[in-house]
């Protein structure tokens, strides 16, 4: 069985460019908040046993968007192995609001 990473965290601060560098994929990355609107799953490259789910932005798990559902369902319901909150270190209150 494969481990489940999930990528949570704010929207716009690098969860899909994380997403990208560990997989090899090429999925959109906008400067702007929205564009991760569905999780993604994808292999990191070279472990066999590692998958990784670029969720979209939440700010808590309190959701008020679609998106944000997608992203509480996963993490509460889906119990991946690890959750890595990736954060804006421009604003690092807000960003650790989530953790």
């Amino acid at each position: 069985m494969a481990t489940k990473i999930a990528l949570a965290g704010n929207p716009n601060c690098g969860k899909t460019t994380m997403f990208n560098s560990l997989t090899g994929a090429t999925q959109y990355v906008g400067n702007w908040p929205g564009v991760t609107v569905e999780k993604k799953e994808g292999k990191v490259k070279g472990a066999k046993e590692l998958v990784v789910t670029d969720l979209p932005g939440v700010y808590s798990l309190s959701p008020y968007t679609n998106e944000e559902v997608v992203s509480r369902d996963y993490l509460c319901s889906e119990e991946p192995s690890s959750v890595i909150n990736i954060v804006d270190s421009t604003n690092l209150e807000r960003n650790l609001y989530l953790t």
